[in-house]
């Protein structure tokens, strides 16, 4: 691809463009040249270059199902509709067979995947996590346990008096294989304290990771973005996931969450814009250079931009859930769920390669 193709009028983005061509890191404000540009279908164009080189045309999916043990929740995040107080309406924390139940009468034989998030739940110790893992696993030996977001495993960490890698180490034992990627949000202190002042810092979230890379986990990464952050703080959050990167390997995926409106009847000037979401998505994929995939998650933006996105960058359209709470407690009006052949027709509907995957996207069926 000669820079003379793309077209673009935008000098600064020219500039940018020529060090994407180049394979050249990108810089906080290259980063902020590619916000700033109106240049939409350059930017992803880049973008799609940049995901060609590392991933052809295949886009990944996976059969799994999201848990949420409980809603119970000691922090009280300004973006969150999904938590209660002990007691309040609607609280609940699922008993072991409550839990057994709750996965038995949705499984199907197809999922390879628990991926379990939930309220900081201050009234129950730390073992009832630890039950939770050692549950499923008993009962579902074969399906990978992707479990506590780092913000959890801090609050893990202050409820039974252990270290991190203690945590860590605690939860192997019970049969985790995996980080998801929550709790990020925004990764600068500025956002934090104003949005959720009292679950992990910056740095705790981070030290989780490096110290899941360290045990030999492989591990996710998010940012929710579209409240108070700026597009710098964006940045940086990037950035910060892309030295942890640099310093451990750890990631396999980054995943830009768009945050949801507090009530479904909200307005459109109250959610994200399309562009926006296009263009954090594909800004990610340039910024991350060391990071194998970026993931379009469709309950946040939609099945339709979710397939856009998959010329812009994208090489994840995550999976079929089965039942998503978290979003769906505040504005999101999308599906709760997808099946197989409706992800492989979204996939195909961009010109791209369907391949199942695990979660450590080992190849289970290309369609």
């Amino acid at each position: 691809m000669a820079i003379e193709t793309l077209s673009t009028q935008d000098k600064a983005l020219a500039g940018v463009a020529e060090k994407v061509i180049n394979g050249e890191r990108l810089t906080l404000q290259d980063g902020l040249a590619l916000y700033e540009s109106g240049d939409l279908l350059t930017i992803g164009q880049l973008a799609n270059l940049v995901n060609q080189r590392k991933n052809g045309d295949r886009v990944y999916f996976i059969q799994n199902m999201y848990i949420n043990p409980t809603n119970v929740c000691e922090a009280h995040c300004k973006f969150c509709g999904f938590r209660r107080d002990q007691g309040e309406e609607g609280a609940y924390t699922m008993s072991m067979d409550e839990l057994l139940h709750y996965v038995g009468t949705r499984y199907h034989d197809g999922i390879r995947e628990f991926h379990i998030v939930g309220g900081h739940n201050q009234h129950v110790g730390f073992d009832y996590y630890l039950d939770t893992i050692r549950t499923l696993k008993k009962a579902y030996p074969h399906v990978t346990i992707k479990a506590y977001t780092g913000a959890e495993i801090e609050f893990f960490s202050r409820i039974a008096g252990l270290s991190f890698r203690e945590v860590i180490e605690e939860l192997i034992k019970a049969g985790l294989d995996t980080l998801p990627g929550g709790g990020a949000e925004i990764l600068t202190e500025r956002y934090r304290e104003k949005m959720s002042p009292e679950k992990a810092s910056t740095d705790q979230w981070l030290e989780v990771h490096r110290t899941a890379h360290q045990l030999g986990l492989r591990t996710h990464a998010t940012m929710l973005y579209g409240s108070i952050e700026t597009r710098e703080e964006r940045l940086i959050h990037m950035l910060r996931i892309r030295e942890l990167q640099d310093e451990t390997n750890g990631f396999m995926v980054f995943i830009p969450l768009a945050v949801q409106p507090k009530k479904v009847t909200a307005g459109i000037k109250l959610r994200t814009s399309a562009i926006d979401d296009l263009k954090t998505l594909a800004i990610s994929r340039l910024m991350l250079d060391n990071v194998q995939h970026i993931k379009a998650y469709f309950i946040n933006i939609g099945t339709q931009l979710t397939q856009v996105s998959l010329t812009m960058g994208t090489s994840d359209v995550h999976g079929t859930l089965i039942e998503e709470r978290i979003s769906h407690a505040v504005g999101a009006l999308t599906q709760q769920a997808l099946t197989v052949d409706e992800l492989v027709w979204l996939i195909r509907g961009a010109g791209k390669k369907a391949v199942e995957r695990d979660t450590f996207y080992q190849v289970i069926k290309e369609y």
